[in-house]
């Protein structure tokens, strides 16, 4: 029998071509997502509950549910209206606060301009998506006590309003660690930053998601700085009052400062006896002083949050 012509089989050729080609390019979408230069993983945050159970993320998926829960907080809702917000935007975004979707669907939480929410720029700011959708919730009668799946959908008004119910342990995870209510249960590893941080960023920042209340004048202008041999780390160190008395609140602002932590370059943060220090003990809280350069502790009157050199 004849071979199969010259034609034929260059398009054999070409077609194998090309599927490796498309294996070769998603490899390598793959090692540039998970390493940095050097070959070391990139730096992972890791939320761990009771029972083992646990959820891993990026920095940047971790920075969007810390503002995502601070926002819930900061409108004094409960930790069930966080845990609803959490799943809604890890089934429409997977945390990401992303400029396409469905149609003119963008941001966090994919909501559409052209159904009200906002303008695109409004809506990719996650401080205001994540407030809206909040709006949202809020006006949807006994919310708290509806299946997840049917308060998301409310707001959401979803072609997929099941979707949201796989999303829910994950998302109760990581809103008992944002609110504060699971103490040092974030981890984030990774290296130290590079470059200095920037107090005023943070500051900026904590009054960003939480709100003008969450620093009084004093720290929200800078304290003064005494000249003794800590004047240059108490330069770099915003301190955030705590009000309660179960610590709850320290563990909220706490962990929300850890999430932030590759963002905001940040070298350590401490709070009630413990501390968490970039690039050291795989990102766990340890007890403070425990490490060099880590002999100032803190109370749980307040939290120190401790930009990069």
């Amino acid at each position: 029998m004849p071979g199969p012509s010259p034609a034929v089989a260059g398009r054999g050729r070409f077609l194998r071509f090309g599927a490796a080609l498309v294996v070769l390019l998603g490899l390598a979408g793959y090692l540039v997502v998970q390493y940095e230069g050097g070959g070391r993983p990139a730096p992972r945050c890791t939320v761990i509950g009771a029972g083992g159970a646990s959820y891993e993320m990026t920095y940047e998926q971790a920075e969007n549910a810390a503002t995502i829960s601070a926002v819930g907080t900061s409108r004094k809702m409960p930790e069930r209206a966080v845990t609803i917000a959490l799943a809604t935007a890890l089934q429409e975004s997977g945390l990401r606060n992303i400029d396409h979707g469905d149609r003119d669907s963008v941001g966090l939480f994919q909501q559409r301009p052209s159904q009200g929410w906002g303008t695109i720029a409004q809506i990719m700011d996650p401080v205001y998506s994540a407030g809206k959708f909040y709006d949202g919730l809020k006006d949807v009668p006994g919310y708290s006590r509806l299946p997840l799946t049917v308060a998301a959908q409310k707001v959401q008004r979803s072609g997929f309003p099941q979707a949201y119910a796989k999303h829910e342990p994950d998302a109760a995870l990581l809103s008992a660690a944002l609110t504060g209510r699971a103490a040092g249960s974030l981890k984030c590893e990774g290296p130290a930053a590079a470059q200095a941080g920037d107090p005023a960023q943070v500051r900026e920042a904590l009054e960003r998601d939480f709100g003008r209340g969450v620093l009084p004048r004093t720290e929200a202008a800078g304290a003064e700085v005494t000249d003794d041999a800590k004047a240059a780390e108490r330069q770099r160190t915003v301190h955030v009052p705590v009000t309660g008395g179960d610590g709850r609140r320290g563990w909220e602002l706490a962990q929300w400062a850890v999430a932030q932590a590759s963002a905001l370059r940040l070298e350590r943060v401490v709070y009630d006896g413990r501390e968490w220090v970039a690039g050291e003990d795989d990102g766990q809280w340890r007890e403070a002083g425990s490490g060099s350069g880590s002999d100032e502790g803190s109370g749980a009157a307040e939290v120190l949050i401790v930009t990069a050199a």
